[in-house]
């Protein structure tokens, strides 16, 4: 029998846990091989509120540590991704029958000074009804805050974290079932199953990494058979989007009688998303939908602080993940921690295996550090980056001042004046400075080809293919972009034809296979 490909380090989930921690240990000189048994970032991680945010109501339930690491990641994220991350404000009316007046100025000065803020600017005091607000919420919600927070467009978060892996020397395996994983001595033999072909491999692994979101307590106990201790809660979230409902940029957080806390945010130029529920899931993890139920739940929620009514038929698209949250026991499950724990299983010379359970997109990066501190040690010593060294390194695309979006898309708009603006500004707020590789040498809308609506050609498409692990339509209009909300049936299935014709070109598999295996 062939030698088996040996890694330092295999992690099963390619959500934003596992491109995360993928991308720290390459960084680090680790040969890395991440699979997931479907497209990157198309579980948990893609179906988020897209928020960098502390978590302002887990301050209530006395989660200082997990707020503050939470509110100091958002301008180090805001830093190495100034093109997919950008500062929101956000207003939170005060409702008189619920929280006090003086439990949100407490909260909220916590919330400005446990996580070291720097750039982003301070909570102030607002008079509801002599701003914008005045036309949007009705009469009875006169006092407010305003506070800072962040989005992220999440989905690329994760592939962005993947692209970097991979150019660091990650192998990054998509569509790649883990089927088994058994220690053999002091090693990981994985067996992996190739969901398009059906084809089998083996590679072996010095430590197993089980971040498998929701899936981590199924691939715990039916793929590894670790001995994991901690519990997994699954608690599913969903989001409802509706035409847009203001002009203004701000987004609002609003109180609910039963105590949890919804949003209302400007999306995607012409929409306001609306989320997020707290239920506990019980059911199909790859058939998760917005329920009936939960819908409705957002629109009367909205419709408690909103002058303009928002009902189930005004709504354009819902989306909706499980979350995996550590069980602590809380009855409620709005009131699950969010917090993550990290278990290691390392007897006495045989391969570590680590698994992953909770945490938020917010500290995906610190999760990481901690987790490569818990798997250092069983490692062999490799030359690279120290611990530490995502804070500041950009991720793909994020090279230029957080303050610099628009200059590069002024610079954009000269280069290829050809381009229409919002065309231009949409494609550097997607990728960055690595819009000059998409766009390369093209010198006229022709050059990119076909024009599938909304600004989305074959040149980018060919990106997505080359770059970015895209393979159908789904993964480009819903993950790599929103563009779903802008297209039609028939561009969609234009997309996906064109897609299938790319299969025979580089792939993402193959342009970034390229890893460094410690043998």
């Amino acid at each position: 029998m062939a030698d088996l490909t040996r890694y330092d380090l295999a992690i099963i989930g390619g959500g934003i846990n596992g491109a995360g921690i993928a991308r720290d240990a390459a960084g680090r000189g680790y040969s890395v091989f991440l699979c997931d048994k479907g497209d990157l970032a198309s579980g948990t991680s893609s179906a988020s509120t897209k928020l960098i945010h502390g978590g302002l109501r887990y301050l209530e339930h006395y989660e200082f540590r997990l707020v503050r690491e939470a509110l100091q990641e958002r301008e180090v994220l805001w830093g190495i991704a100034p093109h997919i991350v950008r500062p929101l404000r956000f207003i939170l009316p005060h409702h008189a029958r619920l929280r006090p007046a003086w439990m949100l100025r407490l909260g909220l000065f916590l919330y400005d000074h446990l996580g070291g803020r720097k750039r982003l600017p301070p909570t102030r005091s607002l008079a509801l009804q002599e701003g914008p607000s005045a036309a949007i919420l009705k009469p009875a919600f006169t006092r407010g805050f305003e506070y800072s927070d962040c989005w992220v467009e999440d989905a690329r978060l994760v592939v962005l974290n993947a692209a970097d892996a991979a150019a660091r020397g990650a192998v990054i395996a998509p569509r790649t079932a883990c089927t088994a994983a058994a220690r053999a001595g002091d090693v990981w033999r994985v067996t992996l199953r190739d969901e398009g072909t059906g084809v089998q491999q083996e590679v072996e692994a010095r430590a197993l990494v089980n971040a498998a979101g929701p899936w981590v307590a199924d691939v715990a106990g039916n793929v590894v058979h670790g001995n994991t201790t901690a519990a997994v809660r699954l608690v599913q979230g969903s989001h409802i989007v509706v035409p847009r409902l203001y002009d203004h940029p701000s987004c609002y957080i609003f109180q609910n009688a039963d105590g949890r806390i919804f949003f209302v945010i400007p999306y995607e130029q012409d929409f306001t998303l609306i989320g997020t529920t707290d239920q506990d899931f019980r059911g199909d993890l790859g058939h998760v939908r917005a329920t009936e139920a939960e819908i409705t739940y957002l629109c009367h929620a909205a419709g408690e602080y909103l002058r303009k009514p928002v009902t189930p038929d005004m709504v354009v698209w819902s989306y909706s993940g499980v979350r995996p949250l550590h069980d602590d026991g809380s009855g409620d499950p709005s009131a699950t921690t969010r917090d993550y724990v990290l278990t290691l299983d390392a007897p006495e010379g045989a391969a570590p295996l680590l698994s992953v359970f909770g945490g938020k997109i917010t500290t995906y990066r610190r999760l990481a550090e901690h987790a490569l501190a818990d798997l250092t040690p069983h490692l062999p010593a490799r030359r690279g980056n120290s611990a530490g060294w995502t804070s500041q390194a950009p991720l793909p695309g994020g090279g230029f001042p957080v303050d610099g979006l628009a200059r590069l898309v002024t610079d954009t708009e000269t280069r290829w004046p050809f381009l229409p603006a919002a065309t231009a500004r949409r494609l550097c707020r997607t990728y960055g400075t690595c819009v000059v590789t998409l766009l390369g040498e093209s010198r006229s809308l022709e050059d990119l080809g076909t024009d599938f609506g909304a600004g989305l050609t074959e040149a980018e498409l060919r990106y997505l293919v080359a770059h970015e692990w895209a393979r159908t339509a789904e993964d480009v209009i819903w993950r790599r972009t929103k563009l779903g909300l802008h297209l039609s049936p028939v561009a969609v299935h234009a997309i996906d034809a064109a897609m299938r014709g790319m299969a025979g070109q580089t792939s993402g598999e193959t342009k970034h296979g390229a890893a460094h295996p410690g043998h």
